[in-house]
């Protein structure tokens, strides 16, 4: 079986996938634990932030004129 990245929760007990996959019995699987999407989230806000500060529409609009060789 190739490699395969399926998304998951743990329900508080037991680990559930959260699409159907049949697997082979004894499949081999390596478990990532994620951290909570609330920091996930600050940390897209954030970038999100930084790139509208870097992109902003106060930001000159470059040439390839501007170009230096």
């Amino acid at each position: 079986m190739s490699t395969l990245a399926l998304s998951a929760h743990y329900d508080g007990e037991k680990i559930q996938l959260d699409e159907p996959c049949r697997l082979p019995s004894n499949t081999r699987l390596m478990v990532v634990v994620l951290p909570d999407d609330g920091e996930r989230q600050d940390w897209s806000r954030l970038a999100a932030q930084q790139l509208a500060r870097a992109y902003g529409d106060t930001e000159p609009e470059y040439t390839v004129a501007d170009l230096r060789p």
